[in-house]
C-alpha cells in the first residue's frame, strides 16, 4: 500500500484479512460494516472476525493493542484508523450482564455469529469476493427491515441489557420494525436496563437524539417501557394537556416528539438534549383552568424544569460544559416571548449568551412545534443582521482601574457601577470614556462619599 495517500478503512480491514490469510488463518468482516454495505451505506468502521488467537493478532500486528484481549479483542491502528479484530468464540454466561464469564474461542464463524444481538449484525463477508455467510438469517431481514434477537431474545438481553436500548436504536435509524418475540422480550426485560452504566446510557440516548431518527426512536422507548425507566420525566409527559390557543398540537408529550422530529442528523448534543428537556418542568407544575380561573397554567415550570434537567444530567454523567449548556438552554427558552419588549442592553446581553445560536434553533423548534408564530425569531434574527459585533460586545469604556482613580473605593458597589456604565453604553447613552465618567458622577455621586 502507497504511504503517500492515507488509507481507507476498507482498505485497512482488507489488508488485515490478507495478512491473516497469508498466515494460514481465516479472516471475515463482520457485524456492522457487512450490515451497513449491504444497505448501501457507507459504514463508520470495519470489524475483522478470525480464528486465530488474540496472542497470535498480536504478533502477526506489531503496532496492535490488546483492548479486549480477555474477550478475544485486538486493536490495529493505522494512520488514524483502526480495526477491531475478534477471535472466534462461542458462548459463554454473563453473570454481569455485559462481560462474558469465560470466554471459550470457537474454530467456526457459525459459532461466533450465534452469540452476537441481531440477525442484521451478525452477517459475515469475504473481504475480497464480497460473499457473504448468513448462518442467522440477517439477509432475509435486512430485507424485509426487522430487528431480530439471535437465537433466544431473552438471553441475548440478559448478557447485556444495553442491547434493549441499541435494537431501539437500529429500529429507529433504519425505519425497522423490531420483531414480536424480540419486542417482547425488551419489555419483559426493560427493568433492567438500569444495570447498564449511566455512560453507556448517555452515549445510547445521545445517538438516538442526534442521529435524524429521534422521534421514532422515542415513541418505541415509550412502547417498549425502557423510557419510564431510563427518563421517567420525560414519561411524565404523555396525557398532559396544554392551553390549545398556544398549543393546537397537543400534550406535552406531543409537543416534545415534535420538536425532537425537527432534529436532523449530526444535531449538537446539548442542543438536542435542550429540545429534549426543555418542557420537562411542566408535568409538576400543571394546573387545571379550574384552579387558575382563566386557562391551563405551568407557573415556573422552567426554574422547575432546570432543576428536574440537572438532576438528568447529574443521573447520567454529563460533562460540567455540556450540563451547563442543556440547563441554559432549558433556562432561556422562555426569554423569547419578550425580545419585542426588552431594552437594547438586555437583548444584547441575551444574545450574547454561549452558543446563542442553538438557543435560536430551540425557539424556531418550539414555534413550530405548536403556534407557529415566528415573529420574535425573526426579530432576533433581524437585531443579529442589523447589529454590529462590536455593538453587541463593546470594549468597556469604563474600567474598576477608573473607578479607582475618580476615587471609588473597590467594593460590592464596583461590579453594580460597571453594570450600569454597561447598560448604557449598550443603550448608547455613552460611548467615550469622559462621557462615562460624566455619567457615573452624577448617577452615583452619594455611593463615593459613602463609600
Amino acid at each position: 500500500m502507497s504511504h503517500n495517500r492515507s488509507v481507507t478503512p476498507r482498505e485497512l480491514a482488507n489488508s488485515i484479512c490478507e495478512t491473516l490469510q497469508r498466515n494460514g488463518h481465516h479472516a471475515l468482516l463482520v457485524g456492522g460494516c457487512v450490515r451497513d454495505l449491504l444497505l448501501g451505506r457507507e459504514p463508520a468502521d470495519y470489524d475483522v472476525t478470525t480464528e486465530a488467537t488474540p496472542e497470535r493478532v498480536l504478533e502477526l500486528f506489531p503496532e496492535s493493542i490488546a483492548v479486549g484481549a480477555q474477550f478475544g479483542v485486538v486493536l490495529v491502528p493505522r494512520d488514524g484508523l483502526k480495526v477491531e479484530v475478534a477471535t472466534f468464540r462461542s458462548e459463554g454466561g454473563y453473570s454481569d450482564g455485559r462481560h462474558p464469564d469465560q470466554v471459550i474461542f470457537s474454530k467456526t464463524p457459525e459459532e461466533d455469529v450465534q452469540r452476537r444481538d441481531f440477525t442484521i449484525n451478525g452477517l459475515l463477508m469475504c473481504h475480497d469476493t464480497g460473499e457473504i455467510l448468513d448462518f442467522v438469517g440477517g439477509r432475509a431481514d435486512l430485507n424485509s427491515g426487522v430487528i431480530r434477537a439471535i437465537g433466544d431474545p431473552d438471553r441475548r438481553f440478559a448478557e447485556d441489557k444495553l442491547r434493549m436500548m441499541r435494537a431501539v436504536r437500529f429500529a429507529a435509524r433504519f425505519g425497522f420494525e423490531i420483531e414480536h418475540k424480540t419486542f417482547g422480550a425488551i419489555r419483559r426485560h426493560a427493568g433492567a436496563v438500569t444495570d447498564v452504566s449511566a455512560e453507556r446510557l448517555r452515549e445510547e440516548l445521545t445517538t438516538l437524539l442526534t442521529e435524524g431518527a429521534a422521534r421514532t426512536g422515542f415513541e418505541l422507548l415509550e412502547k417498549s417501557w425502557l423510557l419510564s425507566i431510563v427518563l421517567p420525566e420525560i414519561a411524565a409527559m404523555k396525557g398532559v394537556p396544554q392551553p390549545p390557543q398556544f398549543h393546537p398540537e397537543g400534550d406535552v408529550w406531543i409537543h416534545t416528539l415534535l420538536m425532537i422530529e425537527g432534529l436532523p442528523a449530526g444535531t449538537s448534543p446539548t442542543l438536542a438534549w435542550g429540545a429534549l428537556l426543555h418542557d420537562v418542568g411542566k408535568p409538576p407544575t400543571f394546573k387545571p383552568a379550574s384552579e387558575t380561573g382563566d386557562r391551563i397554567r405551568f407557573d415556573h415550570h422552567v426554574d422547575v424544569g432546570v432543576r428536574i434537567a440537572e438532576a438528568i444530567c447529574r443521573r447520567y454523567r454529563f460533562a460540567n460544559e455540556e450540563t451547563e449548556q442543556i440547563l441554559a438552554l432549558v433556562a432561556n427558552h422562555m426569554r423569547f416571548m419578550d425580545v419585542n419588549r426588552m431594552r437594547t442592553s438586555t437583548l444584547k446581553r441575551f444574545v450574547r449568551l454561549p452558543r446563542f445560536e442553538e438557543h435560536l434553533e430551540l425557539h424556531r423548534l418550539d414555534c413550530l412545534s405548536s403556534h407557529r408564530n415566528l415573529d420574535s425569531y425573526g426579530a432576533v434574527q433581524r437585531f443579529l443582521a442589523e447589529t454590529p459585533a462590536e455593538e453587541v460586545r463593546p470594549q468597556r469604556v469604563l474600567t474598576g482601574t477608573d473607578l479607582r482613580e475618580m476615587g471609588y473605593i473597590p467594593g460590592p458597589v464596583f461590579s453594580e457601577i460597571l453594570r450600569v456604565v454597561e447598560d448604557a453604553q449598550l443603550e448608547r447613552q455613552i460611548a467615550s470614556k469622559e462621557e462615562a465618567q460624566e455619567f457615573v458622577r452624577k448617577k452615583f455621586a452619594l455611593k463615593r462619599a459613602k463609600a
